[in-house]
């Protein structure tokens, strides 16, 4: 690899003193190669058109034949070919007798390059640019990956993500339209007269969901802080504020495992809608994800991993109750104690972590072993119980649940909401309640934030709230297997340390 880079190098030099960079400061092409090849897909095999085209990629292939040579320049928007001919090179770059000679000899595929020319449909029909003028814009120095089996390797696909972005169209069509769900969302929201506000990422008590947060320091205050592990408390207390709809899309960090759906960087939505429940939320979920979803795909009708998935509304609604009875036989609305609840597990086959010291805990069990992974159409999964939900309003009608929902897709969580908790004594109850939690050693349970509770007994009015992971929805989306696939950069442990 090092004799192949001082090859290159040595390029590089013979190409400055040609007066051709190797590092040029600007190029302006006139095209992109996808509109050439829309444009002019009318043009016959063998026939030329007069049309000046100047166009600008990275060389992906080349092949040299004596007096002619055919290079694939790739631009953002796709592939296109270069006819180059020896003789047109000679009469339209006078000033390099060799020009033929030194693009055949001294572009490698990697390279940067600008060319000017006419367009020319080949007697294969490949549309190309018959180039009168080239230019060096930047010398590669490693070669691409090979052209047939491309990155092989998962891990380094997300190591070299550059490498992968060059070699795979697929993983540029990938991030293109999580581009395209995110800035479909946000134009969802604003048109419905929700608002974008920002909230900090440094943070001096975590809340907002049951996570381990990130630690740092800031040196000039001598404060400890952490990274936020969502962005609830702070948008109600805009909602508190007088903001009806209120929304943020932004990152959140939790110091978690990693695996094919967690990464602790990863980006949410979370919205807040006054005078609104929880069916309200439900109701915005699946308007909102159908409408993401026909804008990405053309569709609500898609395939994920081979399984027909239909988003049109309405979706399934269910309570947990009732999804686990389904599955399980057991009736959790019957048992009068933790102990008969844990022994009608055991005789299922069914953990019983004793961190789930209530029968809600228990239930919440119960449904993650046996009922979510099964959740593959969109299911809103509706009445959690308190113990799990500390920032969930009392459900209205049903003792010790809250209104709350999660809606699964093909197994997954997707989104979380709630009728919000807007009482300040029941929200300081259960955030001490939480805070004892932590003390035992749960240490994903929250604290208590003395600046939210202090918002809440301004007066916060009747709202719902709705978080919507990103990541998984742009899984959903594009038909992608690990959540790696869908974030740009995902963590991984360093090289020298072995495998994540």
């Amino acid at each position: 690899m090092s004799e192949l880079r001082e090859t290159r190098l040595e390029k590089g030099k013979a190409l400055a003193k040609l007066g051709q960079g190797p590092y040029a400061l600007r190029f302006a092409p006139s095209h992109r190669t996808a509109a050439l090849q829309a444009d002019h897909a009318d043009l016959p095999n063998g026939e030329e058109r007069n049309l000046a085209v100047v166009v600008a990629g990275r060389v992906m292939t080349r092949r040299v034949m004596g007096k002619l040579a055919f290079f694939t320049l790739a631009d953002e928007s796709g592939p296109i070919q270069l006819f180059i001919e020896k003789a047109t090179l000679a009469g339209s770059m006078p000033e390099d007798a060799e020009a033929f000679a030194h693009l055949t000899t001294l572009v490698d595929a990697g390279d940067l390059i600008g060319v000017e020319g006419t367009l020319r449909r080949t007697d294969r029909g490949e549309l190309s640019v018959k180039v009168q003028r080239w230019q060096m814009l930047s010398k590669s120095l490693q070669p691409l990956p090979d052209k047939w089996h491309g990155l092989a390797d998962v891990e380094k696909r997300y190591r070299q993500r550059h490498l992968d972005l060059i070699v795979s169209p697929h993983t540029r069509e990938t991030f293109r339209r999580r581009a395209l769900a995110v800035s479909t969302m946000r134009r969802w929201l604003d048109d419905r007269g929700f608002l974008e506000i920002e909230t900090p990422v440094l943070q001096s008590q975590p809340g907002g969901a049951d996570a381990r947060p990130f630690e740092t320091h800031h040196n000039a205050l001598d404060l400890p802080l952490t990274l936020r592990i969502a962005t609830e408390l702070h948008l109600k207390r805009l909602v508190v504020g007088g903001f009806e709809r209120v929304y943020e899309l932004g990152r959140i960090f939790r110091n978690e495992g990693v695996s094919t759906r967690h990464n602790p960087e990863f980006t949410s939505v979370e919205i807040y809608q006054a005078y609104a429940d929880y069916t309200d939320m439900m109701d915005l979920t699946e308007q909102l994800i159908a409408h993401v979803c026909q804008q990405v795909c053309g569709t609500t009708q898609i395939s994920y991993q081979g399984t027909a998935i239909d988003l049109a509304p309405p979706w399934r609604r269910a309570t947990m109750h009732g999804l686990v009875q389904e599955a399980t036989g057991l009736d959790f609305n019957s048992f009068g104690s933790r102990e008969e609840a844990a022994a009608a597990m055991a005789a299922q086959g069914l953990e019983v972590p004793s961190l789930a010291d209530s029968v809600g805990r228990l239930l919440v069990e119960a449904f993650e072993q046996r009922v979510e992974a099964d959740l593959i159409q969109p299911t809103f999964v509706i009445d959690y119980p308190v113990e799990n939900s500390p920032l969930a309003r009392a459900h209205r009608s049903k003792p010790g649940m809250v209104e709350r929902f999660e809606l699964f897709i093909v197994g997954r969580e997707t989104a979380n909401a709630f009728s919000e908790l807007i009482d300040p004594v029941d929200q300081r109850q259960r955030l001490e309640a939480q805070q004892e939690r932590r003390a035992a050693g749960d240490l994903e349970a929250q604290g208590v934030d003395e600046d939210f509770l202090q918002a809440l007994e301004v007066g916060m009015p009747p709202t719902g709230g709705l978080g919507i992971g990103i990541d998984r929805l742009v899984m959903l989306l594009t038909d992608s297997p690990s959540i790696r696939d869908v974030i740009a950069f995902p963590l991984l442990r360093p090289e020298h340390q072995g495998g994540d």
